[in-house]
């Protein structure tokens, strides 16, 4: 009896485990399906993978072509479901890039990455904060405006980076785990930090120099 209950648990986890293989491949959005359909653009080759997370608005949504989105990452334009935006891409990602599992790309206004951008797990970008002066309404009901987010080609954000509204990031731009990016970093450079400072950049005059430089706060 005992042996007839092992076998018939390791059949079920071996069955579970090809169904969750089967699920991970067909449920993903990919070119073409009908949830790929509701974006403003999903392009050749792209993917979304399975399980999704909270994804809305899809239509102020544009993804480039051979573009891989990870498991559980959250993509949104707009407040609330079915929000009328102002503006059209809200959340543009370009061609070749890798979006880290359980990341969020949350804009109200503008967002633009550019090609070839990959990200480790975990990275929060947003055009959208909360003010805390008035003490006497809660901060969710300080909004401030929004300020647009823009990401050069070739960059490459670590695990657990956070880009606040404003940040302007240059194109192949090391951005170092857990770093929080406000303002703008330049091309061809390395940064870390809370706030993300440079520490490493590039000129094609002395190649990379390792120095302390600050960022451009917005």
């Amino acid at each position: 009896m005992v042996r007839f209950g092992c076998v018939l648990v390791r059949n079920f986890a071996d069955l579970s485990s090809k169904f969750w293989r089967w699920l991970r491949i067909n449920a993903a959005i990919s070119t073409g399906s009908r949830q790929a359909k509701k974006f403003g653009k999903f392009g050749e080759n792209s993917l979304i993978l399975f399980p999704t997370t909270t994804i809305f608005n899809q239509r102020y949504i544009h993804i480039g072509n051979e573009t891989m989105i990870g498991e559980h990452v959250a993509l949104s334009a707009g407040m609330i479901e079915g929000q009328v935006c102002l503006t059209d891409p809200v959340v543009k990602i370009g061609d070749r890039c890798l979006i880290g599992r359980g990341s969020g790309i949350v804009g109200h206004y503008s967002i633009e990455i550019g090609d070839d951008v990959w990200t480790g797990h975990h990275v929060y970008i947003t055009d959208q904060s909360h003010g805390y002066e008035d003490v006497t309404r809660p901060i969710s009901a300080q909004s401030q405006p929004e300020r647009a987010v823009k990401i050069g080609d070739g960059s490459w954000l670590g695990h657990g980076v956070v880009v606040l509204p404003g940040a302007i990031i240059g194109k192949n731009v090391a951005v170092g785990a857990n770093s929080v990016v406000t303002g703008e970093l330049p091309d061809y450079c390395v940064a870390v930090g809370a706030p993300a400072r440079v520490i490493r950049r590039y000129s094609a005059e002395t190649g990379w120099s390792a120095r302390n430089f600050r960022s451009k706060d917005r």
